[in-house]
């Protein structure tokens, strides 16, 4: 067993696969042959990831705030504290904060021959700023 510091510190996301600024919090890397991986995110107001799939499906519980998750060619969906999404894998999707609230989510996907995420092109204004379903 491992008990590790909850103390390790937050980075800002990359902004080759966010917009906005976006705050991540490991939560755990489970060592082969596990392939667990969570993070917790926080996205300030208007701060979105970039669109991308997983190989082995994700999921999103939102610990804080509302937010929106698109997929593509769909309007994007509200989401708010306490739901929680599952994205298939291979699912094109993206996920962030509304325009004027922050949100928090617990991440949590499993990895594939060291890989968890396959990122595509940014989300766009348009697709952003589409009526939510």
């Amino acid at each position: 067993m491992d008990i590790f510091s909850s103390t390790k510190p937050s980075r800002l996301a990359s902004s080759d696969w966010f917009t906005g600024r976006v705050w991540q919090d490991p939560i755990v890397e489970a060592p082969a042959p596990a392939r667990v991986r969570a993070l917790r995110v926080t996205f300030e107001p208007g701060a979105r990831t970039a669109w991308h799939t997983h190989p082995l499906g994700q999921t999103l519980h939102v610990l804080s705030g509302a937010g929106l998750v698109g997929v593509r060619g769909a309007p994007p969906r509200v989401i708010r504290a306490g739901d929680t999404v599952w994205i298939p894998p291979g699912e094109e999707h993206w996920h962030g904060a509304t325009a004027d609230t922050m949100m928090c989510h617990l991440a949590i996907q499993e990895s594939l021959d060291g890989s968890v995420a396959e990122w595509l092109e940014h989300v766009s204004d348009e697709d952003y700023t589409r009526a939510p379903a």
